[in-house]
């Protein structure tokens, strides 16, 4: 077998980069696991191992979270755009008030649609009037808000523009708040009580593509009503520990070994998150010590420290700068197509040095500059 391609500093919005450790247990384990004798892509999810790595999977997300006996862990499939229907239909069908969204990016605007099937759906605050540039203040929240609302739904990280919530919001504890933390999720610590859902694809900071955490509450879970489709009832997940048919098997061992490296190489979720400031300081600072070249799209203070968004003078320098990149093996660091741009994704497993590597490159480009 010839040797594997020297690996790039992969800059993907996702499925973002995995941790080398994490890639290196899967190769192992690849054809044979120990003691089973089987591929972890071939092992039935009724076996004694699955039943292991699932339970493991649920534990570290506990530990890490501090997740208490309120609340169930789901693992669920679809990505976070099932949630954007799922959500709706537990939550919003048959209830008599509505649902308020608050949009501060493109992810969350695409909620809102989905929501309108099942029920009445409120935009309560958008910042779309200038581009989506920031997160509301405590008062704007306050005060847009409906006074008895279904549930209020946010995108804790918006990974297009590069927007991202410093905190939790604070809203009075018996508004249901529901969060699409797909982007950020266990990239620092957060107060999971506070969330009536909390739900995140896995392929950005936890996982492969393929499985959705969703973290429900249980007084939620009684709210739900009868009739949903199967497969589209979180009681049926909450009821069959996530195995009502055959789950995710690969992709939930994935984020089994993902936690579990968050858990006992980094140190836990502040030490995360204090790994994840010093990436995205080293992008920030450069940024701003060169505003002439590099214009920022999120205001400072609503700055993500997962997805750094930015624009060059002119689409040219921005290609320059593309290719130079790629040639440097800095890769996937165009911005979405529908906002253009440069976009850093700077997820959990991107190591310090990769993000160091970008900021000498921009460093670089910003002193030769005539």
């Amino acid at each position: 077998m010839p040797d594997p391609a020297p690996r790039v500093v992969n800059f993907s919005a996702g499925p973002g980069v995995l941790p080398l450790s994490v890639l290196e247990q899967v190769r192992s384990d690849l054809i044979s696991l120990p003691g089973v004798g089987a591929s972890a892509l071939e092992v039935s999810h009724r076996s004694a191992w699955f039943e292991g790595v699932i339970e493991e999977a649920e534990g570290n997300l506990r530990t890490l979270l501090g997740i208490g006996e309120r609340h169930r862990v789901l693992f669920c499939q679809g990505g976070a755009t099932m949630q954007f229907s799922m959500v709706p239909m537990n939550l919003l069908r048959g209830n008599d008030h509505g649902a308020d969204f608050v949009l501060t990016g493109s992810w969350g605007g695409k909620a809102v649609p989905e929501a309108a099937r099942e029920g009445a759906a409120r935009v309560a605050w958008t910042n779309e009037g200038e581009r989506f540039v920031r997160v509301p203040t405590e008062e704007e929240l306050t005060r847009a808000l409906d006074d008895d609302p279904a549930y209020v739904h946010i995108t804790t990280n918006e990974t297009i523009q590069g927007v991202e919530y410093p905190d939790t919001p604070a809203l009075a504890d018996d508004v249901v708040l529901v969060a699409d933390s797909s982007s950020d999720f266990l990239s620092r610590p957060v107060d999971v009580s506070r969330y009536g859902v909390l739900y995140a694809g896995a392929q950005k900071n936890a996982g492969p593509a393929g499985v959705t955490v969703v973290i429900v509450r249980d007084d939620v879970l009684e709210r739900v009503p009868d009739g949903l489709p199967t497969m589209l009832d979180y009681r049926t997940y909450a009821d069959s520990g996530s195995m009502h048919n055959t789950p995710p098997v690969f992709a939930i061992y994935v984020v089994m070994l993902v936690t579990r490296w968050i858990r006992h190489e980094i140190g836990g979720l502040e030490r995360m998150a204090a790994r994840n400031r010093e990436k995205a300081a080293l992008l920030y600072d450069v940024i701003d010590e060169f505003p002439d070249l590099y214009r920022g799209h999120a205001q400072p203070a609503s700055r993500s420290r997962m997805n750094v968004t930015f624009r060059l003078p002119t689409p040219e320098a921005e290609a320059r700068f593309l290719e130079e990149a790629t040639q440097e093996g800095l890769t996937e660091l165009r911005g979405h197509r529908s906002v253009g741009g440069i976009r850093a994704s700077i997820y959990n497993a991107m190591p310090v040095d990769g993000v160091e590597r970008l900021a000498a490159l921009m460093r670089r480009s910003a002193t030769r500059r005539p």
